[in-house]
Protein backbone atom coordinates (compact mmCIF):
# COMPACT_ATOMS: atom_id res chain seq x y z
CA UNK A 1 0.00 0.00 0.00
CA UNK A 2 2.82 2.40 0.87
CA UNK A 3 4.47 1.70 -2.49
CA UNK A 4 1.18 2.47 -4.25
CA UNK A 5 0.93 5.84 -2.47
CA UNK A 6 4.52 6.67 -3.40
CA UNK A 7 3.77 5.91 -7.05
CA UNK A 8 0.68 8.09 -6.94
CA UNK A 9 2.74 10.98 -5.59
CA UNK A 10 5.33 10.39 -8.30
CA UNK A 11 2.68 10.51 -11.05
CA UNK A 12 1.20 13.69 -9.58
CA UNK A 13 4.62 15.31 -9.41
CA UNK A 14 5.39 14.39 -13.01
CA UNK A 15 2.05 15.78 -14.15
CA UNK A 16 3.06 19.17 -12.71
CA UNK A 17 6.51 19.20 -14.30
CA UNK A 18 7.27 20.99 -17.51
CA UNK A 19 10.16 20.08 -19.77
CA UNK A 20 11.96 21.70 -22.63
CA UNK A 21 10.44 20.97 -26.03
CA UNK A 22 12.01 18.34 -28.26
CA UNK A 23 12.90 21.25 -30.52
CA UNK A 24 15.69 21.98 -28.01
CA UNK A 25 17.53 18.83 -29.11
CA UNK A 26 20.52 19.47 -31.33
CA UNK A 27 20.03 19.07 -35.07
CA UNK A 28 21.26 15.48 -35.25
CA UNK A 29 19.16 14.23 -32.35
CA UNK A 30 16.09 16.19 -33.45
CA UNK A 31 16.20 14.71 -36.95
CA UNK A 32 16.42 11.21 -35.56
CA UNK A 33 13.60 11.86 -33.07
CA UNK A 34 11.35 13.19 -35.83
CA UNK A 35 12.03 10.17 -38.04
CA UNK A 36 11.36 7.67 -35.26
CA UNK A 37 8.04 9.32 -34.47
CA UNK A 38 7.03 9.37 -38.13
CA UNK A 39 8.09 5.81 -39.01
CA UNK A 40 6.88 3.73 -36.05
CA UNK A 41 3.34 3.32 -34.77
CA UNK A 42 3.91 2.35 -31.14
CA UNK A 43 6.55 4.79 -29.97
CA UNK A 44 7.28 8.50 -29.99
CA UNK A 45 10.45 10.52 -29.54
CA UNK A 46 8.76 13.91 -29.91
CA UNK A 47 6.65 14.10 -26.78
CA UNK A 48 3.63 11.95 -27.65
CA UNK A 49 2.53 8.88 -25.71
CA UNK A 50 3.88 5.36 -26.06
CA UNK A 51 1.18 2.78 -26.80
CA UNK A 52 0.45 -0.71 -25.60
CA UNK A 53 0.54 -3.55 -28.13
CA UNK A 54 -2.31 -5.94 -27.49
CA UNK A 55 -3.80 -8.57 -29.82
CA UNK A 56 -1.87 -7.27 -32.82
CA UNK A 57 -2.92 -3.63 -32.35
CA UNK A 58 -1.08 -0.57 -31.07
CA UNK A 59 -3.60 0.91 -28.67
CA UNK A 60 -3.68 4.07 -26.56
CA UNK A 61 -3.96 3.36 -22.86
CA UNK A 62 -6.93 4.73 -20.97
CA UNK A 63 -4.84 5.20 -17.82
CA UNK A 64 -4.56 8.51 -16.03
CA UNK A 65 -1.10 7.61 -14.70
CA UNK A 66 1.90 8.31 -16.95
CA UNK A 67 5.66 8.08 -16.57
CA UNK A 68 7.96 10.53 -18.34
CA UNK A 69 10.78 9.25 -20.56
CA UNK A 70 13.56 11.82 -20.73
CA UNK A 71 16.67 12.06 -22.88
CA UNK A 72 19.43 11.38 -20.30
CA UNK A 73 21.76 13.82 -22.05
CA UNK A 74 19.36 16.80 -21.98
CA UNK A 75 16.33 16.01 -19.74
CA UNK A 76 14.06 16.74 -22.72
CA UNK A 77 10.76 14.85 -22.69
CA UNK A 78 10.67 12.23 -25.45
CA UNK A 79 7.51 10.30 -24.62
CA UNK A 80 5.21 9.25 -21.79
CA UNK A 81 4.67 5.62 -20.83
CA UNK A 82 1.33 4.40 -19.45
CA UNK A 83 0.83 2.62 -16.18
CA UNK A 84 -1.19 -0.03 -18.00
CA UNK A 85 -4.58 -0.54 -16.36
CA UNK A 86 -5.68 -3.87 -14.90
CA UNK A 87 -8.32 -4.27 -17.61
CA UNK A 88 -5.76 -3.60 -20.35
CA UNK A 89 -3.43 -6.16 -18.81
CA UNK A 90 -6.28 -8.66 -18.71
CA UNK A 91 -6.88 -8.02 -22.41
CA UNK A 92 -3.20 -8.75 -23.13
CA UNK A 93 -3.38 -12.02 -21.19
CA UNK A 94 -6.58 -12.97 -22.98
CA UNK A 95 -5.05 -12.18 -26.37
CA UNK A 96 -1.97 -14.28 -25.56
CA UNK A 97 -4.10 -17.16 -24.27
CA UNK A 98 -6.28 -17.14 -27.37
CA UNK A 99 -3.31 -16.95 -29.74
CA UNK A 100 -1.61 -19.85 -27.97
CA UNK A 101 -4.33 -22.25 -29.06
CA UNK A 102 -3.33 -21.93 -32.70
CA UNK A 103 0.31 -20.82 -32.44
CA UNK A 104 1.27 -23.85 -30.32
CA UNK A 105 -0.10 -26.08 -33.11
CA UNK A 106 1.67 -24.18 -35.87
CA UNK A 107 4.40 -26.24 -37.48
CA UNK A 108 7.97 -25.73 -36.37
CA UNK A 109 8.81 -24.80 -39.96
CA UNK A 110 6.31 -21.94 -39.90
CA UNK A 111 7.69 -20.70 -36.60
CA UNK A 112 11.19 -20.96 -38.03
CA UNK A 113 10.15 -18.84 -41.03
CA UNK A 114 9.05 -16.12 -38.61
CA UNK A 115 12.47 -15.84 -36.94
CA UNK A 116 14.23 -15.98 -40.31
CA UNK A 117 12.21 -12.99 -41.46
CA UNK A 118 12.63 -11.21 -38.12
CA UNK A 119 16.40 -11.58 -38.41
CA UNK A 120 16.26 -9.87 -41.79
CA UNK A 121 14.06 -7.03 -40.53
CA UNK A 122 16.18 -6.38 -37.43
CA UNK A 123 19.26 -6.02 -39.63
CA UNK A 124 17.40 -3.75 -42.02
CA UNK A 125 16.14 -1.51 -39.20
CA UNK A 126 19.16 -1.60 -36.90
CA UNK A 127 19.72 2.14 -37.33
CA UNK A 128 16.23 2.97 -36.07
CA UNK A 129 16.65 0.70 -33.05
CA UNK A 130 20.05 2.19 -32.25
CA UNK A 131 18.77 5.75 -32.60
CA UNK A 132 15.94 5.02 -30.17
CA UNK A 133 18.41 3.54 -27.68
CA UNK A 134 20.71 6.57 -27.85
CA UNK A 135 17.81 8.98 -27.30
CA UNK A 136 16.10 7.13 -24.46
CA UNK A 137 18.93 5.25 -22.77
CA UNK A 138 21.91 7.50 -23.46
CA UNK A 139 24.34 4.98 -24.94
CA UNK A 140 26.81 6.00 -27.58
CA UNK A 141 25.71 5.08 -31.09
CA UNK A 142 28.35 2.34 -31.27
CA UNK A 143 27.19 0.83 -27.96
CA UNK A 144 23.56 1.02 -29.13
CA UNK A 145 24.39 -0.93 -32.28
CA UNK A 146 26.15 -3.49 -30.08
CA UNK A 147 22.96 -3.79 -28.04
CA UNK A 148 21.04 -4.64 -31.22
CA UNK A 149 23.71 -7.02 -32.48
CA UNK A 150 23.71 -9.14 -29.33
CA UNK A 151 19.96 -9.52 -29.59
CA UNK A 152 20.24 -10.34 -33.27
CA UNK A 153 22.60 -13.20 -32.45
CA UNK A 154 19.87 -14.82 -30.33
CA UNK A 155 17.46 -14.62 -33.28
CA UNK A 156 20.04 -16.23 -35.54
CA UNK A 157 20.49 -19.07 -33.04
CA UNK A 158 16.72 -19.51 -32.76
CA UNK A 159 16.62 -20.17 -36.51
CA UNK A 160 18.20 -23.55 -35.75
CA UNK A 161 15.05 -24.65 -33.92
CA UNK A 162 14.45 -27.54 -36.34
CA UNK A 163 17.56 -29.15 -34.86
CA UNK A 164 17.52 -27.89 -31.29
CA UNK A 165 13.88 -28.85 -30.63
CA UNK A 166 14.41 -32.47 -31.62
CA UNK A 167 13.25 -34.97 -29.04
CA UNK A 168 14.55 -38.41 -28.08
CA UNK A 169 13.37 -41.88 -28.93
CA UNK A 170 14.57 -45.28 -27.77
CA UNK A 171 13.41 -48.88 -28.24
CA UNK A 172 13.45 -49.87 -24.58
CA UNK A 173 12.37 -53.48 -25.20
CA UNK A 174 11.07 -55.64 -28.02
CA UNK A 175 8.32 -53.73 -29.84
CA UNK A 176 8.25 -51.03 -27.09
CA UNK A 177 9.36 -47.47 -27.81
CA UNK A 178 9.74 -44.50 -25.45
CA UNK A 179 9.69 -41.04 -27.01
CA UNK A 180 10.32 -37.66 -25.33
CA UNK A 181 9.14 -34.48 -27.03
CA UNK A 182 9.59 -30.84 -26.05
CA UNK A 183 6.26 -29.02 -26.06
CA UNK A 184 5.51 -25.35 -25.29
CA UNK A 185 4.46 -24.11 -21.85
CA UNK A 186 1.76 -21.60 -22.78
CA UNK A 187 1.62 -17.88 -22.04
CA UNK A 188 4.99 -16.55 -20.81
CA UNK A 189 6.20 -13.13 -19.67
CA UNK A 190 9.39 -11.13 -20.01
CA UNK A 191 10.34 -8.21 -17.76
CA UNK A 192 13.22 -6.26 -19.29
CA UNK A 193 15.70 -3.75 -17.78
CA UNK A 194 16.66 -0.27 -18.95
CA UNK A 195 20.30 -1.00 -19.74
CA UNK A 196 19.73 -3.24 -22.79
CA UNK A 197 16.40 -2.11 -24.29
CA UNK A 198 16.82 -4.18 -27.48
CA UNK A 199 19.01 -7.10 -26.45
CA UNK A 200 16.94 -8.37 -23.53
CA UNK A 201 13.58 -8.37 -25.37
CA UNK A 202 15.41 -10.25 -28.12
CA UNK A 203 16.69 -12.77 -25.58
CA UNK A 204 13.09 -13.76 -24.97
CA UNK A 205 10.80 -12.98 -27.94
CA UNK A 206 12.42 -15.33 -30.49
CA UNK A 207 13.02 -18.13 -27.98
CA UNK A 208 9.48 -18.05 -26.63
CA UNK A 209 7.82 -17.75 -30.04
CA UNK A 210 9.90 -20.31 -31.93
CA UNK A 211 9.14 -22.95 -29.28
CA UNK A 212 5.39 -22.38 -29.67
CA UNK A 213 4.65 -20.09 -26.72
CA UNK A 214 3.01 -16.68 -26.60
CA UNK A 215 4.60 -13.79 -24.71
CA UNK A 216 3.72 -10.69 -22.71
CA UNK A 217 6.65 -8.26 -22.67
CA UNK A 218 7.04 -5.47 -20.14
CA UNK A 219 9.95 -3.29 -21.25
CA UNK A 220 11.56 -0.84 -18.90
CA UNK A 221 9.40 2.22 -18.35
CA UNK A 222 12.58 4.29 -18.77
CA UNK A 223 13.28 3.39 -22.42
CA UNK A 224 10.44 1.48 -24.12
CA UNK A 225 11.06 2.65 -27.69
CA UNK A 226 13.24 -0.22 -28.92
CA UNK A 227 10.74 -2.80 -27.64
CA UNK A 228 7.89 -1.08 -29.50
CA UNK A 229 9.91 -1.05 -32.73
CA UNK A 230 10.70 -4.75 -32.26
CA UNK A 231 6.99 -5.49 -31.74
CA UNK A 232 6.18 -3.82 -35.04
CA UNK A 233 8.96 -5.74 -36.77
CA UNK A 234 7.56 -9.01 -35.36
CA UNK A 235 4.22 -8.11 -36.90
CA UNK A 236 5.87 -7.39 -40.26
CA UNK A 237 7.71 -10.71 -39.99
CA UNK A 238 4.37 -12.52 -39.91
CA UNK A 239 3.87 -13.16 -36.22
CA UNK A 240 0.12 -13.66 -35.70
CA UNK A 241 -1.88 -11.26 -33.54
CA UNK A 242 -1.67 -12.04 -29.84
CA UNK A 243 1.53 -14.10 -29.93
CA UNK A 244 3.43 -11.04 -28.69
CA UNK A 245 1.84 -8.39 -26.48
CA UNK A 246 3.59 -5.37 -24.92
CA UNK A 247 2.37 -3.63 -21.77
CA UNK A 248 4.00 -0.92 -19.69
CA UNK A 249 4.26 0.16 -16.10
CA UNK A 250 5.97 -0.43 -12.80
CA UNK A 251 5.17 -2.43 -9.65
CA UNK A 252 1.43 -2.99 -10.30
CA UNK A 253 2.08 -4.58 -13.71
CA UNK A 254 4.98 -6.65 -12.39
CA UNK A 255 2.74 -7.99 -9.61
CA UNK A 256 -0.04 -8.68 -12.11
CA UNK A 257 2.39 -10.76 -14.16
CA UNK A 258 3.50 -12.68 -11.08
CA UNK A 259 -0.09 -13.33 -10.00
CA UNK A 260 -1.82 -14.13 -13.31
CA UNK A 261 -2.88 -17.82 -13.35
CA UNK A 262 -2.58 -17.87 -17.14
CA UNK A 263 1.13 -17.01 -17.20
CA UNK A 264 3.33 -20.10 -16.90
CA UNK A 265 6.86 -18.64 -16.87
CA UNK A 266 8.63 -15.33 -16.24
CA UNK A 267 12.01 -14.19 -17.52
CA UNK A 268 13.55 -11.24 -15.67
CA UNK A 269 16.74 -9.21 -15.99
CA UNK A 270 17.39 -6.35 -13.59
CA UNK A 271 18.32 -5.46 -10.02
CA UNK A 272 18.51 -7.61 -6.91
CA UNK A 273 15.45 -6.27 -5.11
CA UNK A 274 13.10 -6.63 -8.05
CA UNK A 275 14.59 -9.99 -9.01
CA UNK A 276 14.07 -11.51 -5.59
CA UNK A 277 10.53 -10.15 -5.42
CA UNK A 278 9.60 -11.54 -8.84
CA UNK A 279 11.23 -14.91 -8.19
CA UNK A 280 9.58 -15.37 -4.81
CA UNK A 281 6.15 -14.14 -5.86
CA UNK A 282 6.21 -15.92 -9.20
CA UNK A 283 7.36 -19.29 -7.89
CA UNK A 284 4.91 -19.04 -5.01
CA UNK A 285 2.22 -18.89 -7.68
CA UNK A 286 3.57 -21.98 -9.42
CA UNK A 287 5.48 -20.28 -12.24
CA UNK A 288 8.83 -21.12 -13.70
CA UNK A 289 11.11 -18.07 -13.15
CA UNK A 290 14.58 -17.17 -14.37
CA UNK A 291 16.11 -14.01 -12.86
CA UNK A 292 19.43 -12.45 -13.78
CA UNK A 293 20.28 -9.81 -11.18
CA UNK A 294 23.24 -7.87 -9.79
CA UNK A 295 26.93 -8.45 -10.34
CA UNK A 296 30.41 -7.53 -9.19
CA UNK A 297 32.72 -8.77 -11.93
CA UNK A 298 36.44 -8.97 -11.13
CA UNK A 299 39.41 -8.74 -13.46
CA UNK A 300 42.72 -10.12 -12.18
CA UNK A 301 45.88 -8.62 -13.65
CA UNK A 302 48.91 -10.83 -13.23
CA UNK A 303 52.44 -9.39 -13.50
CA UNK A 304 53.17 -11.54 -16.56
CA UNK A 305 50.14 -10.27 -18.51
CA UNK A 306 50.42 -8.40 -21.80
CA UNK A 307 50.22 -4.95 -20.26
CA UNK A 308 48.76 -3.08 -23.22
CA UNK A 309 46.12 -5.73 -23.88
CA UNK A 310 45.18 -5.93 -20.22
CA UNK A 311 44.90 -2.19 -19.53
CA UNK A 312 43.06 -1.40 -22.77
CA UNK A 313 40.66 -4.27 -22.13
CA UNK A 314 39.94 -3.14 -18.58
CA UNK A 315 39.26 0.45 -19.65
CA UNK A 316 36.73 -0.69 -22.26
CA UNK A 317 35.05 -3.25 -20.02
CA UNK A 318 34.80 -0.93 -17.01
CA UNK A 319 33.62 2.28 -18.65
CA UNK A 320 31.83 1.21 -21.83
CA UNK A 321 28.07 1.87 -21.74
CA UNK A 322 28.89 4.15 -18.76
CA UNK A 323 29.33 1.00 -16.67
CA UNK A 324 25.61 0.20 -16.89
CA UNK A 325 25.82 -3.46 -17.81
CA UNK A 326 25.70 -6.56 -15.67
CA UNK A 327 28.94 -7.91 -17.15
CA UNK A 328 30.95 -4.70 -16.77
CA UNK A 329 34.30 -5.12 -15.03
CA UNK A 330 33.69 -3.19 -11.81
CA UNK A 331 36.68 -4.48 -9.79
CA UNK A 332 40.28 -4.91 -10.90
CA UNK A 333 42.61 -6.95 -8.70
CA UNK A 334 46.26 -5.99 -9.22
CA UNK A 335 48.48 -8.90 -8.22
CA UNK A 336 52.07 -8.42 -7.07
CA UNK A 337 54.18 -6.27 -9.38
CA UNK A 338 51.08 -5.43 -11.46
CA UNK A 339 50.18 -2.97 -8.70
CA UNK A 340 52.63 -0.56 -10.33
CA UNK A 341 50.34 -0.41 -13.39
CA UNK A 342 47.72 1.67 -11.60
CA UNK A 343 49.03 5.06 -12.85
CA UNK A 344 48.98 3.75 -16.44
CA UNK A 345 45.39 2.56 -15.98
CA UNK A 346 44.42 6.01 -14.74
CA UNK A 347 46.10 7.74 -17.70
CA UNK A 348 44.25 5.57 -20.22
CA UNK A 349 40.91 6.17 -18.53
CA UNK A 350 41.52 9.92 -18.61
CA UNK A 351 41.63 9.83 -22.39
CA UNK A 352 38.06 8.54 -22.75
CA UNK A 353 35.64 11.07 -24.20
CA UNK A 354 32.38 11.64 -22.31
CA UNK A 355 29.70 13.12 -24.57
CA UNK A 356 26.21 12.82 -25.99
CA UNK A 357 25.59 9.49 -27.67
CA UNK A 358 25.32 10.85 -31.21
CA UNK A 359 28.55 12.87 -30.95
CA UNK A 360 31.51 11.60 -32.95
CA UNK A 361 34.25 10.09 -30.84
CA UNK A 362 32.08 9.61 -27.75
CA UNK A 363 33.32 6.71 -25.63
CA UNK A 364 30.61 6.87 -22.97
CA UNK A 365 27.40 8.79 -22.52
CA UNK A 366 25.23 9.75 -19.56
CA UNK A 367 23.69 7.59 -16.88
CA UNK A 368 20.01 6.74 -17.31
CA UNK A 369 18.60 9.20 -14.75
CA UNK A 370 19.47 11.94 -12.26
CA UNK A 371 18.71 9.44 -9.48
CA UNK A 372 21.28 7.00 -10.87
CA UNK A 373 23.83 9.79 -11.15
CA UNK A 374 23.21 10.85 -7.56
CA UNK A 375 23.60 7.30 -6.24
CA UNK A 376 26.89 6.72 -8.09
CA UNK A 377 28.23 10.05 -6.83
CA UNK A 378 27.26 9.08 -3.27
CA UNK A 379 29.19 5.82 -3.53
CA UNK A 380 32.24 7.64 -4.89
CA UNK A 381 31.96 10.16 -2.04
CA UNK A 382 32.09 7.32 0.50
CA UNK A 383 35.55 6.17 -0.58
CA UNK A 384 37.83 8.63 1.18
CA UNK A 385 35.92 8.77 4.50
CA UNK A 386 36.18 4.96 4.62
CA UNK A 387 39.95 5.06 4.08
CA UNK A 388 40.20 4.61 0.32
CA UNK A 389 41.73 6.82 -2.34
CA UNK A 390 40.21 8.32 -5.48
CA UNK A 391 42.83 8.24 -8.24
CA UNK A 392 40.50 9.58 -10.95
CA UNK A 393 37.33 11.48 -10.06
CA UNK A 394 34.58 11.77 -12.66
CA UNK A 395 32.18 13.76 -10.52
CA UNK A 396 31.32 17.26 -11.64
CA UNK A 397 32.36 16.69 -15.23
CA UNK A 398 31.28 19.38 -17.68
CA UNK A 399 30.17 18.22 -21.12
CA UNK A 400 29.97 20.97 -23.73
CA UNK A 401 26.48 21.35 -25.17
CA UNK A 402 24.89 19.13 -22.53
CA UNK A 403 24.67 21.13 -19.28
CA UNK A 404 21.76 19.08 -17.94
CA UNK A 405 23.03 15.59 -18.75
CA UNK A 406 23.42 12.78 -16.23
CA UNK A 407 27.16 12.58 -16.84
CA UNK A 408 29.87 11.11 -14.65
CA UNK A 409 33.36 10.69 -16.04
CA UNK A 410 35.53 7.61 -15.62
CA UNK A 411 36.37 7.13 -11.95
CA UNK A 412 39.05 4.90 -10.40
CA UNK A 413 39.04 4.20 -6.66
CA UNK A 414 41.53 2.21 -4.60
CA UNK A 415 39.70 0.47 -1.79
CA UNK A 416 39.36 -2.50 0.53
CA UNK A 417 36.77 -5.25 0.31
CA UNK A 418 35.00 -3.93 3.43
CA UNK A 419 34.13 -0.61 1.77
CA UNK A 420 30.82 0.38 0.23
CA UNK A 421 32.29 0.90 -3.25
CA UNK A 422 33.31 -2.76 -3.25
CA UNK A 423 30.32 -4.29 -1.50
CA UNK A 424 27.60 -2.67 -3.65
CA UNK A 425 26.97 -2.92 -7.36
CA UNK A 426 27.70 0.63 -8.55
CA UNK A 427 26.28 0.43 -12.10
CA UNK A 428 28.20 3.44 -13.30
CA UNK A 429 31.61 4.37 -14.75
CA UNK A 430 33.43 3.73 -11.47
CA UNK A 431 36.16 1.09 -11.16
CA UNK A 432 37.29 -0.24 -7.78
CA UNK A 433 40.95 -1.29 -7.48
CA UNK A 434 41.94 -3.99 -4.98
CA UNK A 435 45.53 -5.11 -4.45
CA UNK A 436 46.61 -8.70 -3.78
CA UNK A 437 50.00 -10.29 -3.29
CA UNK A 438 49.28 -13.65 -4.96
CA UNK A 439 46.82 -15.35 -7.27
CA UNK A 440 45.51 -17.32 -4.29
CA UNK A 441 44.72 -14.05 -2.54
CA UNK A 442 42.88 -12.82 -5.63
CA UNK A 443 40.87 -16.04 -5.83
CA UNK A 444 39.91 -15.73 -2.17
CA UNK A 445 38.62 -12.20 -2.80
CA UNK A 446 36.51 -13.23 -5.78
CA UNK A 447 35.14 -16.39 -4.22
CA UNK A 448 34.11 -14.55 -1.05
CA UNK A 449 32.06 -12.06 -3.05
CA UNK A 450 28.33 -12.87 -3.03
CA UNK A 451 27.94 -12.27 -6.78
CA UNK A 452 28.96 -14.73 -9.48
CA UNK A 453 28.25 -13.54 -13.01
CA UNK A 454 31.81 -13.52 -14.25
CA UNK A 455 35.53 -13.03 -13.63
CA UNK A 456 38.53 -12.68 -15.92
CA UNK A 457 42.28 -13.03 -15.67
CA UNK A 458 45.04 -11.53 -17.78
CA UNK A 459 48.13 -13.70 -17.88
CA UNK A 460 50.51 -15.32 -20.36
CA UNK A 461 50.92 -18.41 -18.22
CA UNK A 462 48.91 -21.46 -19.18
CA UNK A 463 49.27 -22.94 -15.71
CA UNK A 464 48.04 -19.73 -14.07
CA UNK A 465 45.06 -19.57 -16.42
CA UNK A 466 44.19 -23.20 -15.74
CA UNK A 467 44.38 -22.73 -11.98
CA UNK A 468 42.16 -19.65 -12.17
CA UNK A 469 39.56 -21.37 -14.32
CA UNK A 470 39.45 -24.41 -12.05
CA UNK A 471 39.27 -22.58 -8.72
CA UNK A 472 37.27 -19.41 -9.35
CA UNK A 473 33.61 -19.67 -8.31
CA UNK A 474 31.73 -17.72 -10.96
CA UNK A 475 29.61 -18.82 -13.88
CA UNK A 476 31.52 -17.23 -16.76
CA UNK A 477 35.30 -17.09 -16.95
CA UNK A 478 37.48 -15.05 -19.29
CA UNK A 479 41.12 -15.78 -20.06
CA UNK A 480 42.56 -12.58 -21.56
CA UNK A 481 38.95 -11.75 -22.52
CA UNK A 482 37.43 -8.83 -20.59
CA UNK A 483 33.72 -9.62 -20.91
CA UNK A 484 33.22 -13.41 -21.09
CA UNK A 485 29.61 -13.46 -22.25
CA UNK A 486 28.95 -16.61 -24.30
CA UNK A 487 27.46 -16.44 -27.75
CA UNK A 488 23.81 -17.54 -27.70
CA UNK A 489 24.37 -21.05 -28.99
CA UNK A 490 25.68 -21.52 -25.44
CA UNK A 491 23.72 -20.64 -22.31
CA UNK A 492 24.17 -17.71 -19.96
CA UNK A 493 25.63 -19.20 -16.79
CA UNK A 494 26.03 -16.69 -13.97
CA UNK A 495 25.83 -18.12 -10.47
CA UNK A 496 25.73 -17.34 -6.72
CA UNK A 497 23.81 -14.17 -5.88
CA UNK A 498 23.66 -13.02 -9.49
CA UNK A 499 20.90 -15.43 -10.47
CA UNK A 500 17.74 -17.07 -9.21
CA UNK A 501 16.26 -20.07 -10.99
CA UNK A 502 18.13 -23.05 -12.36
CA UNK A 503 17.45 -22.70 -16.10
CA UNK A 504 19.56 -20.11 -17.92
CA UNK A 505 18.90 -17.73 -20.78
CA UNK A 506 19.15 -18.68 -24.46
CA UNK A 507 21.09 -21.61 -25.94
CA UNK A 508 19.95 -25.09 -24.93
CA UNK A 509 18.87 -23.69 -21.56
CA UNK A 510 16.62 -21.22 -23.33
CA UNK A 511 14.91 -24.05 -25.19
CA UNK A 512 14.45 -25.92 -21.92
CA UNK A 513 13.07 -22.84 -20.15
CA UNK A 514 10.30 -22.36 -22.70
CA UNK A 515 9.36 -26.04 -23.07
CA UNK A 516 8.26 -29.00 -20.99
CA UNK A 517 8.84 -32.66 -21.72
CA UNK A 518 6.05 -34.95 -22.85
CA UNK A 519 6.82 -38.69 -22.75
CA UNK A 520 4.99 -41.28 -24.84
CA UNK A 521 5.20 -45.07 -24.48
CA UNK A 522 4.28 -46.97 -27.62
CA UNK A 523 3.70 -50.72 -27.99
CA UNK A 524 4.58 -51.43 -31.61
CA UNK A 525 3.24 -54.99 -31.45
CA UNK A 526 -0.27 -53.79 -30.67
CA UNK A 527 -0.07 -51.18 -33.40
CA UNK A 528 1.19 -53.76 -35.90
CA UNK A 529 -1.63 -56.11 -34.90
CA UNK A 530 -4.13 -53.33 -35.35
CA UNK A 531 -2.69 -52.52 -38.75
CA UNK A 532 -2.95 -56.20 -39.77
CA UNK A 533 -6.57 -56.34 -38.64
CA UNK A 534 -7.41 -53.28 -40.68
CA UNK A 535 -5.76 -54.82 -43.74
CA UNK A 536 -7.76 -58.04 -43.18
CA UNK A 537 -11.13 -56.28 -42.96
CA UNK A 538 -10.31 -54.09 -45.95
CA UNK A 539 -9.51 -57.25 -47.95
CA UNK A 540 -12.82 -58.86 -46.93
CA UNK A 541 -14.72 -55.73 -47.88
CA UNK A 542 -13.01 -55.60 -51.25
CA UNK A 543 -13.92 -59.23 -52.04
CA UNK A 544 -17.53 -58.53 -51.04
CA UNK A 545 -17.74 -55.60 -53.45
CA UNK A 546 -16.33 -57.73 -56.27
CA UNK A 547 -18.92 -60.49 -55.69
CA UNK A 548 -21.76 -57.97 -55.79
CA UNK A 549 -20.53 -56.61 -59.09
CA UNK A 550 -20.03 -60.08 -60.55
CA UNK A 551 -16.27 -59.81 -60.67
CA UNK A 552 -14.51 -63.00 -59.55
Amino acid sequence: MAATHRLARLYALQARRSYASVSALNATARAKADKLSADWRGTSATGNNTKNYIGGEFVDSKTDEWLDVLDPATQILLTRVPQTTSSEFAQAVQAASHAYKSWSRTSVLARQRFVIELQHLIRKNADALADSIVLEQGKTLADAHGDVLRGLQVIETAIGITSTLMGEKLEVSKDMDTEVRKVPLGVCASIAPFNFPAMIPLWTIPMAAVTGNTLILKPSERDPGAAMIIAELCERAGLPAGVLNVVHGTVPIVNAICDSPAIRAISFVGGDRAGRHIFERGTRNGKRVQANMGAKNHAVLMPDANKNLALNSIVGAAFGAAGQRCMAVSVVVLVGAAQSWLPDLVERAKKLQVNGGFEKGADLGPLISPASKKRVEEIISSVEPEGGRIHLDGRGISVSGYPNGNFIGPTIMEAATTMRCYREEIFGPALTVIVAETLDDALDIINANPYGNGAVIFTQSGATARKFEAEVNVGQVGINVPIPVPLPMFAWSGNKGSVLGDIGFYGKSGINFYTQNKVRQRDEAVILLSDSAIDHYQSLASRGRRRKSGIS
